[in-house]
C-alpha cells in the first residue's frame, strides 16, 4: 500500500512537472510566433513599450498641471481623506462648507503645482524600467504597461514626489486649512480625535491621477493609429 502510494505521488509529481513545462513550452513558442509573424524583436517591444510609456508621461504631466487640471477632473480629483470623513460629515453640518470647499481646492491646487515637476521624476522611472516580459506586457491589456511601471517604480516615484508635493501644499497653505478644520473637530465634546497623515495622502493620490492619465494615453496609443506618432509606436502597436 505505501508503495502504490509512493508510486501515485511521483506519478503526479512528474505531470505537475510536464504540465509547467507544457505551458512554458507554449508560451515562449507564441512569443517566436510573436515576434516571427510581426517581425519584432524583444528590443523592439522594449523601445515601444518604453516609448508609449514616455509619451504617455508627457501627456500626464500636461493634464495634470494645468489650471484646475484635478479639480475639475472627476475622475483624478482629490476627495477629503476618507479616513476623516467623520470631520466632513460633522463641520458640514455646523456650517463648514466653504472652509471644506476651500480645503479640497487647495489641496487639488497643490497636487497640480507639484505635477509640473513630475514629468523628469517618471522619465528617469521609465529609463530605470527592467521590462521583464515585453511580450506579456504588449499582448496584455490596454493598462498593461502603465500597470507594470506603476509596480516597478512605486517606492521610488513616492520618495521622489513627496518633497514637491510637501513645497506645493505649503505654497497653497494647504496644512493650515486643514488643521483648522481638524482643530475645531477635534475641540467637539466625546468625539475620537482624527489626523490622517496628509502629505502622505495628497502624494499617493496625485501619483494615482498621474497613473490614471498614463493608462489613457497607453490605451489610446493601442488602439488609435493616429497616436502612434513615431515610427518605433507604429512598429510596435500595429
Amino acid at each position: 500500500m505505501k508503495l502504490l502510494l509512493v508510486i501515485l505521488c511521483i506519478s503526479a509529481s512528474c505531470t505537475a512537472s510536464a504540465q509547467i513545462n507544457l505551458l512554458q513550452k507554449v508560451k515562449e513558442n507564441s512569443q517566436k510566433l510573436i515576434s516571427v509573424q510581426s517581425g519584432l524583436s524583444e528590443n523592439d517591444i522594449k523601445e515601444g513599450l518604453t516609448k508609449a510609456l514616455s509619451n504617455g508621461a508627457e501627456y500626464a504631466v500636461q493634464k495634470a498641471s494645468a489650471i484646475n487640471g484635478f479639480n475639475d477632473n472627476a475622475i483624478i480629483r482629490i476627495p477629503f481623506p476618507q479616513e476623516a470623513q467623520k470631520i466632513e460629515t460633522v463641520l458640514m453640518k455646523m456650517g463648514f462648507e466653504e472652509q471644506i470647499e476651500s480645503f479640497e481646492t487647495n489641496m487639488n491646487s497643490a497636487a497640480e503645482l507639484a505635477s509640473k515637476e513630475a514629468l523628469s521624476i517618471l522619465s528617469d522611472a521609465i529609463k530605470n524600467m527592467n521590462v521583464s516580459d515585453a511580450f506579456s506586457i504588449l499582448k496584455g491589456e490596454d493598462n498593461a504597461a502603465t500597470k507594470y511601471l506603476r509596480n516597478e517604480t512605486n517606492t521610488f516615484l513616492y520618495e521622489s514626489f513627496k518633497p514637491i508635493v510637501i513645497k506645493s501644499m505649503q505654497q497653497f497653505e494647504v496644512a493650515q486649512k486643514w488643521n483648522r478644520l481638524v482643530t475645531k473637530y477635534n475641540s467637539i465634546p466625546l468625539t475620537q480625535k482624527i489626523n490622517p497623515d496628509l502629505e502622505d495622502y495628497i502624494t499617493n493620490k496625485a501619483i494615482d491621477g498621474l497613473f490614471v492619465l498614463i493608462a489613457e494615453q497607453e490605451k489610446e496609443i493601442r488602439t488609435n493609429p493616429y497616436a502612434r506618432t513615431s515610427e518605433i509606436l507604429q512598429k510596435v502597436f500595429e
